[in-house]
C-alpha cells in the first residue's frame, strides 16, 4: 500500500460527503491496523481484486450510521429497517468505486457491498495485506475508514 492509494480513499471519502451527504468530513492520524482489529457496530465491506488486492471497511457507529443513511436518502431509516444495510452499503461502494476510478493504471474490480450490523465482530483480510485504519470526524458524527491491501509484490507471493 501506498500513500497515493491511501489519497485515493481519502478523496473519495472527501467528494461522497461533500456531493452526497451535503457535509464536510476530516480525517485523523493514519495508524497501522492489526488483522484482527474489533469494528464498529455497522460496517459496510468492499472487497477488491485484480492489481490491487484486499477490502475497504467503513466502520461506524450505530448513531453515525443512522444519521449519514439520513443524510443520504432524505429520511430516518432504522437500523432494523433492510433498507438501512442496502443504503450502509451503497455509501462503502461509492467510496470504493470513487477510489478506484482515481487509481488510473491500475486493473481493479471492488465487489458487491456487504454490510454487518452488530458488535464483537472481526472482519478478517489477508494475511500479507498491510491495514490502515484512518479515524475520520464528520457533523454526523466520527466513523473508521479501513484500507487493507497487498501490494503487487504481495499478492504474488501470497498466492
Amino acid at each position: 500500500m501506498n500513500a497515493q492509494q491511501i489519497r485515493c480513499f481519502l478523496e473519495s471519502t472527501e467528494n461522497l460527503f461533500s456531493t452526497m451527504l451535503n457535509t464536510s468530513v476530516e480525517f485523523g492520524k493514519p495508524v497501522m491496523q492489526p488483522r484482527d482489529a474489533k469494528h464498529h457496530d455497522v460496517s459496510g465491506i468492499i472487497g477488491l481484486s485484480g492489481d490491487i488486492v484486499g477490502s475497504v471497511v467503513v466502520g461506524l457507529p450505530t448513531e453515525t450510521a443512522i444519521a449519514a443513511v439520513e443524510a443520504f436518502v432524505g429520511c430516518r431509516i432504522e437500523p432494523d429497517d433492510e433498507n438501512f444495510a442496502d443504503a450502509v452499503g451503497e455509501l462503502a461502494n461509492m467510496i470504493a468505486g470513487g477510489a478506484k476510478a482515481k487509481m488510473e493504471g491500475d486493473d481493479i474490480s471492488i465487489s458487491c457491498p456487504s454490510v454487518v450490523i452488530g458488535s464483537d465482530y472481526t472482519v478478517q483480510r489477508p494475511r500479507q495485506a498491510s491495514c490502515v485504519c484512518i479515524p475520520c470526524r464528520s457533523p454526523l458524527g466520527e466513523f473508521d475508514l479501513n484500507i487493507c491491501i497487498n501490494s503487487p509484490a504481495q499478492a504474488s507471493k501470497a498466492a
